[in-house]
């Protein structure tokens, strides 16, 4: 074994894979990878020779790392901010409640300053991210519906730009996973099957699209929708619209904001009863103000105001984002919804990391993926994070 590689055994745990819970077991990883897992009885005890660092977990979850595709920022400080010292002010915030792997998500903005977050993400990037990884970019927007703003800036939106999106992706290859726009303008299809064809997933979001719309851009390559239910057309019995789309399309993947706020619990176990195909995930949305308190604040240029918790524009009425974080989510769907231990891990770490196409090496605990772990006690509360096997201390 090469002494270089950190070698740590973590012993009484209860671990969540994908299809069990292993009571009281252990899991040994080595530098970055989970080499191996197993019941304690059949621990290997050269293992406890091995182990450079042995943790009792005293029956503890043990739970794959939260990724989380849809956040704006944290702890004071938002992506748009586009500078080293706001990309780990987030990271750090949200990597303490649990988010291992996040994408960097904008607002919709003037062309020149989504060119600087891609930038700034690109260049801490190819530096060492010593708390939650950035795997890469989530642009929302602006190529959205002005019907259906939400929280987003209409000084900005615009119809789909082709050239944009070229030059991005030309310049940082590879960079921007996620795309938010509404299928039903002028330019959107095409720009959607060719961004599909690059693996860049491709959401709906922000829009007033039909039923048939929506199913016509499925066709094209869309597979994602974020924060079901808000900002798009909503259910009727006689027009479906967006959310009787994404409720009923399988290919789409559906975001889910658990704060009690944005989606009512029934609204939820809706979801959960017909999204059964590892296409639910847990977002946070969250903005600068997470971990704040109440307070005066800004989203994408516009005065937010938090309550009791709760971001909303100054009407008081349009929620921006949220205040939310993984694990605060994660409870929220345990305690309040009902739903159990294994089904939430899912939503919160393997659902998103396939929709991102690396459930290979992440959002799950097997031995040979990487070591993006989560200890969690009984009343779920963070114990401890490891990032790439690491043992972070926030």
């Amino acid at each position: 074994m090469n002494s270089r590689i950190k070698t740590t055994l973590i012993l009484h745990a209860n671990i969540v894979t994908l299809d069990r819970v292993l009571a009281q077991g252990y899991a040994f990883l080595q530098g970055d990878i989970i080499q191996e897992t197993g019941p304690m009885q059949e621990l290997d005890p050269q293992l406890l020779q091995l182990a450079e660092e042995i943790i009792d977990a005293g029956g503890f979850w043990l739970l794959p790392g939260f990724i989380d595709v849809h956040v704006h920022g944290g702890d004071g400080h938002d992506f748009m901010d586009a500078s080293a010292e706001a990309l780990e002010g987030i990271t750090r915030f949200h990597g303490s409640h649990g988010t291992t792997t996040m994408l960097a998500t904008t607002t919709t903005a003037p062309q020149e300053e989504l060119a600087k977050v891609l930038q700034s993400v690109h260049s801490f990037r190819n530096k060492q991210m010593p708390y939650a990884q950035l795997e890469g970019v989530h642009l929302e927007g602006p190529f959205i519906s002005p019907a259906y703003p939400g929280a987003q800036n209409p000084a900005y939106i615009v119809a789909p730009r082709q050239q944009w999106i070229d030059d991005w992706t030309r310049q940082y290859p590879g960079l921007i996973r996620l795309l938010t726009l509404a299928p039903e303008r002028e330019g959107a299809l095409p720009l959607i099957e060719k961004l599909s064809g690059q693996g860049i997933v491709v959401a709906c979001g922000h829009t007033d699209a039909t039923y048939a719309q929506i199913r016509e851009a499925v066709r094209h390559g869309l597979r994602h929708a974020v924060h079901t239910f808000n900002a798009m057309k909503g259910l009727h019995h006689r027009e479906p619209g967006v959310v009787g789309a994404v409720l009923t399309e399988d290919a789409i993947g559906a975001e889910m904001i658990a704060d009690g706020r944005h989606i009512h619990p029934a609204c939820i176990r809706l979801l959960m009863q017909v999204k059964r195909n590892d296409n639910l995930m847990l977002v946070t949305d969250a903005i600068s103000a997470a971990g704040l308190g109440d307070g005066d604040y800004r989203f994408g240029g516009l005065e937010v105001t938090v309550r009791n918790g709760a971001a909303t524009l100054k009407d008081g009425r349009t929620l921006a984002g949220s205040t939310l974080t993984m694990i605060d989510a994660f409870r929220f769907m345990v305690n309040t919804i009902g739903a159990s231990v294994p089904e939430v891990s899912r939503m919160a770490s393997h659902n998103p990391a396939k929709a991102l196409g690396i459930a290979d090496r992440t959002g799950s605990i097997a031995p040979g993926k990487q070591a993006d772990l989560l200890l969690v006690s009984p009343e779920l509360s963070i114990d401890k994070v490891w990032v790439k096997g690491s043992l972070v201390l926030f």
